[in-house]
């Protein structure tokens, strides 16, 4: 499965303040330690409080490639920051995210195309997020057409179904599960599907147990890619274990190590 790294998000205290200070350091040990922890990609998010987010992330990417040329995730609803960080996040890049929103599609797959980069959509329209499986699968539909009439490969499109947090919104966590599978049926070949894990747990008492499980349930599901924080062990361990399971690789009783040595 595809791991993206979330740790490098202005959200996050340390983050906010390393942008604020232009503090390197905290930036590439960031990006070095998720790489080692199993990350494929680095999330890359300067976050809500940026008051120059085209320079903030200007300096947030080349900060990043002084140490690493790993693959980048550009996450960022603005158009000027999402052209700029594609361009210099380079090859096998993403764009994260559109939304089913036409205004969303219409701003960001131009980008997309423009930069041969993967997408990461959401299942989200003006409406909202639906609380159930069809809804988000009609949305999810609609993107695929759209990505096709584009020109964009659909095998470089990632759906993903929005988890909410599950003490406020415990029903979506099977609807998400049920999109997951049925995502594989919208075309041939299908879109893949990611989920933005540590938003079902976010505000709970539990969180690691929450993320750990629900991963392994949406693994099991067919899920392709997650954006989740790769310095937790035990929620890595997890999804080697689910995938051990699922026979995507082959046991031996060293097989968390054989992984992690991949």
């Amino acid at each position: 499965m595809l791991i993206i790294g979330e740790k490098i998000n202005g959200m996050f205290k340390a983050v906010r303040e390393a942008i604020q200070n232009k503090d390197k350091k905290i930036i590439q040990e960031l990006a070095k330690k998720q790489i080692d922890a199993g990350a494929d990609v680095l999330d890359v998010n300067v976050g809500p409080a940026s008051t120059n987010p085209v320079e903030d992330m200007k300096w947030l990417i080349t900060t990043i490639r002084e140490v690493t040329d790993c693959p980048l995730a550009v996450d960022t609803t603005k158009k000027d920051v999402m052209d700029i960080g594609l361009e210099l996040a380079g090859k096998n890049s993403f764009l994260n995210s559109i939304s089913g929103e036409e205004e969303k599609i219409s701003s960001m797959l131009p980008l997309a195309k423009k930069y041969n980069s993967r997408v990461i959509a959401l299942t989200i329209d003006k409406s909202g997020i639906p609380a159930h499986s069809e809804g988000r699968l009609e949305i999810a539909a609609n993107i695929v057409a759209k990505v096709i009439e584009y020109g964009i490969d659909v095998q470089n499109l990632y759906i993903d179904a929005v988890i909410l947090p599950v003490n406020v919104a415990q029903q979506h966590a099977l609807s998400v599960l049920e999109t997951i599978k049925e995502c594989k049926l919208l075309c041939d070949p299908p879109p893949k599907t990611i989920l933005g894990l540590s938003n079902v747990s976010q505000g709970t008492q539990f969180r690691g147990l929450i993320d750990r499980t629900y991963l392994v349930m949406a693994i099991s599901a067919g899920l392709d890619a997650a954006i989740l924080n790769p310095l937790d062990k035990e929620l890595m361990d997890s999804m080697i274990t689910a995938e051990l399971l699922l026979g995507k690789n082959i046991y031996c009783d060293s097989f968390l190590e054989a992984y992690r040595k991949k």
